[in-house]
């Protein structure tokens, strides 16, 4: 079986593919630019731009894959949002191009979506109607309806807030950011007004494993268990790394000003990758373990 991981030069993206060799698939790779995975495995890696259609058939007709696992993404909901024609072009067209080039092949197609198509009222179902609240959300939700009637056999996976080690060359987490700001004593102000189910990388990674293995089809919330606020997150890293926790300043939503529309009871259920997949995430106190051991 060999598999086609996009985006393979961010946060998911690396640690997908360093978990997928590991444990010995034939792993093909691709991103933008030189390849940042430092970590010694074995796979093949292609520079690419998704976002030019033939080089996109030229990298499936080359790799041939069984699986493609889509984890490419315009994924900053600021960003998006000011810059909406690139965020279609590399959200919604890239994903065009990649079913297309995947259909002669029949490839098993696995998309890596977001709880962003959801709105408020949070954790939800697979099965909830969505309800995007920003330009992100509507871009990732229109991919999905792409996947959905593509005529591929298809797997939607969808995460929320994921978090774990920061290998090197990639940019500092949520986690990270309240550590190195706690170690240099800085006061941060954290929210705890939203809701969320943090998502450990490796329990998504173990996920994906099991829909490829199985050749699942259909939406799957891959998320963490626990559902807490960023204040609740920042206070366990604390409490971990026994840093200050008075340091971090207990805030509402409306202390930032924000620019794009977010859900502040957000969050995904489990109980279905439970239940198809075998799924049992760790808790979030033993994500933060992982995380920084």
């Amino acid at each position: 079986m060999k598999i086609l991981v996009t985006g393979a030069n961010g946060f998911l993206g690396q640690h997908l593919t360093i978990y997928l060799a590991g444990k010995g698939y034939h792993i093909a790779a691709c991103s933008r630019g030189i390849c940042r995975i430092t970590t010694p495995c074995l796979f093949e890696y292609y520079a690419i731009d998704l976002t030019d259609e033939r080089s996109v058939l030229s990298l499936i007709g080359k790799v041939q894959p069984d699986v493609v696992i889509h984890t490419a993404a315009m994924s900053k909901p600021d960003e998006c949002n000011t810059h909406k024609t690139a965020c279609l072009l590399q959200n919604v067209e890239t994903v065009k191009f990649l079913l297309q080039a995947c259909k002669p092949l029949q490839t098993h197609f696995i998309y890596i979506s977001t709880d962003f198509i959801f709105g408020e009222n949070g954790p939800h179902s697979e099965d909830e109607v969505p309800a995007p609240m920003n330009f992100y959300g509507e871009s990732k939700l229109l991919a999905e309806n792409l996947v959905v009637s593509s005529g591929l056999r298809y797997a939607i996976v969808r995460p929320v807030f994921i978090y774990g080690p920061v290998l090197e060359g990639m940019r500092p987490s949520f986690l990270h950011w309240i550590k190195n700001n706690l170690e240099q004593h800085k006061f941060i102000k954290v929210v705890s007004d939203q809701q969320r189910t943090p998502t450990l990388v490796t329990d998504i990674c173990k996920g994906i494993e099991v829909i490829v293995t199985q050749k699942q089809e259909g939406a799957f919330h891959l998320a963490g268990k626990d559902i807490i606020s960023p204040f609740q997150m920042a206070v366990a890293v604390a409490s971990f790394l026994k840093l200050d926790a008075a340091l971090i300043e207990n805030v509402t939503s409306d202390t930032f000003i924000e620019t794009v529309q977010r859900a502040k009871h957000s969050g995904l259920k489990i109980d279905k990758a439970r239940k198809i997949l075998g799924y049992e995430p760790v808790s979030f106190e033993e994500g933060v373990q992982l995380t920084f051991n």
